[in-house]
């Protein structure tokens, strides 16, 4: 065990003091604390620009690529465009945009975004920067302040992308005819606005145009402004000859719209509030006066109506009153054929004056008192009757019109819309007066005639046939006698024959006698003592040498 026994150490050194060090950081800890603190500070930054992350879908991502695309509000760069994918039943394409943290307001529920691309019209184009910076997507906001992440893009811009100065105004109408986008709007042959969209009705009975008016034009649509169609170019040939009426060229081709006032604007007459009008077809329908409540009446025709078609005027005594609304089919049994019946819609305030006074009458009030009056008027030979718009066309109207003549017919007051009586067409009158003409040269016995002509012709020719027998040769041979009777005066007139010589030299004869006894006359009417003296011999000398010198000259 002694082993075991700790022998002392003698003189053993003392153990030595460590003293504690204090940590230094090196310094190439201060390369990735940097680094650090400048992704915190940039994460800050982006988490304060970053705004939300929205969803459009698009029909097509055309134009649009990812990181490149911005998002811009008013041309001001809102966002980008971070991905692009197919939805899940590959019928869209989904745009993911992240919009900075100053538009997180933009993306409420009403906002809407489109593709900002070239688009050209007639007259008119948008989206032309993009031809060089390439497509964006564009906003639009609404009113509405619930957020939204989740967007359908329009394939194409809203009306008006953003509010500009002036106003917007709403036509309706049955027809927009050839107006289209971007088609200009004229105040006295000026343009002042354009159409910025079109569209349906919700019940699609008619057609919706928005156009919008640059102020300070925008004041001139007040209470009395009508709106009208000047699309195209108008014709129309009167007793003035033929009147041509069109706006610019771009009208013409893009179609247009015109407004104006029914009545002078007067003075401090403050622009209307309404923004809802009606579109005529041209200038006269608008500027007419107010057509008032509409009555339906009804007319049963048994004749073709080719040529009459849906708009034709209707004419009451020779006043455009109306117009035909519908053709239709009818059919009878018992004679199996298909009369026509044409509705047609007509304005009593059109008639003026007589209005009027069937106002004060109180026939106007409700249809039971105006078909008692219809009634009256088909009594006294009111009908109805297709008539030609001009020898040069086919074009029907239709014409209410008292007939002289005209037999009584059934009138039903109770039936709505009210029937008036018709009778046939002039044209149809001319035909069946045709007909009957031909009816009655069919009637005619042609072949007893033609036979009994055949038989004169045939007596006829007998007879000059003896005439060329017996009495040519007769006549001819009193026509060589006559001849010759008259060869032989001719020769008895000619200049040169011996008794013409003869009767020329009795004449001369007979005219020195004549002057010799007008000489002895005049002698004694001067001097009648000669017939007692006789001539003294000088005169007679003389008078023997002016007879010699007259006779000399003869």
């Amino acid at each position: 065990m002694a082993e075991d026994q700790e022998v002392p150490v003698a003189d053993a050194p003392a153990a030595p003091h460590v003293r504690a060090r204090r940590w230094i950081p090196s310094l190439v800890w201060l390369v990735p604390i940097a680094a650090a603190l400048i992704g915190l500070s940039l994460g800050i930054n982006t988490w304060s620009k970053t705004g939300p992350r929205i969803t459009i879908s698009f029909q097509t991502a055309e134009g649009l690529e990812v990181g490149k695309t911005l998002v811009k509000y008013r041309n001001v760069t809102i966002g980008h465009v971070t991905g692009i994918t197919l939805s899940a039943d590959h019928n869209s394409v989904l745009v993911t945009a992240e919009l900075t943290r100053n538009a997180r307001d933009v993306a409420s529920d009403d906002t809407q975004f489109w593709v900002v691309r070239p688009r050209f019209g007639v007259g008119w184009a948008s989206g032309l920067d993009t031809l060089l910076s390439g497509a964006f997507i564009g906003a639009e906001t609404g009113v509405a302040k619930v957020p939204r992440r989740d967007f359908n893009g329009l394939e194409n811009p809203p009306p008006l992308p953003h509010p500009l100065q002036g106003r917007r105004v709403v036509l309706h109408a049955d027809d927009l005819g050839s107006v289209s986008l971007g088609a200009p709007v004229y105040f006295r042959r000026l343009q002042v606005g354009r159409v910025i969209d079109q569209q349906l009705d919700a019940d699609g009975t008619g057609a919706q145009l928005v156009l919008f008016i640059d102020a300070p034009n925008d004041r001139f649509v007040t209470p009395a402004t009508r709106f009208w169609n000047v699309s195209g170019v108008e014709v129309r040939l009167g007793a003035n000859g033929m009147d041509l009426k069109t706006q610019s060229l771009v009208s013409v081709l893009a179609g247009g719209v015109a407004f104006g006032n029914a009545a002078p604007i007067p003075a401090g007459l403050a622009p209307s509030a309404a923004a809802q009008f009606i579109l005529y077809k041209d200038e006269a329908a608008a500027m007419a006066p107010p057509d008032g409540e509409a009555r339906y009446v009804r007319m049963r025709f048994d004749q073709s109506l080719r040529g009459l078609q849906k708009g034709a005027p209707v004419e009451f005594v020779g006043v455009d009153i109306g117009n035909v609304i519908s053709m239709d089919l009818d059919y009878e049994e018992k004679t199996h054929r298909f009369p026509v019946i044409v509705t047609a819609r007509i304005y009593p305030r059109r008639m003026g004056r007589a209005y009027d006074a069937l106002a004060q009458r109180g026939v106007t009030e409700n249809e039971d008192t105006m078909a008692r009056l219809v009634g009256d008027l088909v009594a006294r030979g009111l009908r109805a009757q297709p008539r030609r718009v001009s020898l040069l066309t086919p074009e029907l109207y239709l014409a209410l019109d008292f007939m002289p003549g005209a037999g009584k017919v059934r009138f039903d007051p109770s039936l709505r819309p009210v029937e008036i009586a018709t009778i046939p067409g002039g044209v149809d009158e001319l035909q069946l007066k045709v007909a009957s003409i031909v009816n009655k040269i069919d009637a005619l016995p042609l072949d007893h005639i033609a036979r009994d002509l055949d038989a004169d012709l045939v007596g006829l020719h007998d007879t000059v046939n003896r005439l060329n027998a017996d009495v040519l040769p007769g006549a001819a041979q009193s026509l060589d006698a006559l001849h010759s009777t008259l060869g032989n005066i001719d020769r008895l007139l000619a200049d040169d024959t011996p008794w013409r010589e003869s009767v020329n030299l009795t004449l001369g004869e007979a005219r020195r006698t004549m002057r010799s006894v007008r000489s002895l006359a005049d002698y004694l009417n001067r001097h009648p003592e000669a017939l007692l003296r006789g001539r003294p011999t000088q005169e007679r000398s003389a008078a023997a040498l002016n007879s010699a010198t007259n006779d000399a000259q003869r």
